[in-house]
C-alpha cells in the first residue's frame, strides 16, 4: 500500500474521497494464487501444513486439523478451521474430524476474544463455487472476528478493506495466544 492519494490528483470529476490503493488485492481477485486443479498436490489447504507455521501463518495445529490465516482476510484475525484430509463436503469428514473442526472453531473464538475483543463473528462454509467457495476442494471453515462499524464505506465503495496489522504479526499474536492453557 502506497497511502491514499486524493481525487484532485486524477483525470475526471474530483470528488471527496482520497484513493487507497491496495494493488497486493489483485493477485485474490485476479485468481493468481488459485490452484491449476483440485488434487491434493495444487491444494493449498494440503500444502500449508508441509510448511513451517510462521510461513504459512498456522496458529494451531490439532490432531485431525489445523487453525491458519486467511492469506486474503475479510477482517483483521479472520481464521480458517482446516482438516488435514482433502474433502470437499461436510458430509465427507468423519466424526473425529467433524468434531475437532467444531472445537478448533470455538478454541479460534475464545483466542480472537483474548487478542482483539471484538463484538461478534461470522462463521460459516461455503459449500461449492455456486455457494462463493475460492477452493471448494477442500472444506474450510471460516472465523471472522467483527466489530461495530467494521462494514464502513471503504469495502462498500472502494471495494477496499483497511487491515491495521500486517498478517505475519497478526498471525505471531493469534499463535501466542493460543499455545497459553489450551
Amino acid at each position: 500500500m502506497t497511502g491514499a492519494e486524493p481525487a484532485t490528483d486524477h483525470a475526471g470529476v474530483p470528488d471527496a474521497f482520497a484513493r487507497l490503493w491496495t494493488p497486493h488485492r489483485m493477485v485474490y481477485v485476479g485468481g493468481q494464487d488459485k490452484p491449476d486443479d483440485d488434487g491434493e498436490a495444487a491444494c493449498p489447504f494440503c500444502t500449508a501444513p508441509g510448511r513451517d507455521d510462521a510461513e504459512s501463518l498456522i496458529v494451531h495445529r490439532g490432531v485431525t486439523g489445523y487453525v491458519i490465516l486467511n492469506l486474503y482476510p475479510y477482517n483483521p484475525g479472520h481464521l480458517l478451521v482446516c482438516p488435514y484430509r482433502h474433502v470437499a463436503d461436510l458430509t465427507e469428514l468423519t466424526d473425529a474430524e467433524r468434531d475437532e473442526v467444531g472445537a478448533l472453531t470455538a478454541a479460534a473464538m475464545s483466542v480472537l476474544r483474548e487478542v482483539s475483543a471484538p463484538h461478534g463473528f461470522n462463521l460459516g462454509m461455503n459449500q461449492g463455487p455456486a455457494a462463493g467457495a475460492g477452493i471448494a476442494a477442500h472444506l474450510h471453515q471460516h472465523v471472522v472476528p467483527r466489530w461495530g462499524g467494521d462494514a464502513n464505506f471503504f469495502p462498500i465503495i472502494a471495494g477496499t478493506k483497511a487491515l491495521p496489522q500486517v498478517l505475519g504479526e497478526t498471525r505471531d499474536l493469534i499463535a501466542a495466544a493460543w499455545s497459553v492453557a489450551r
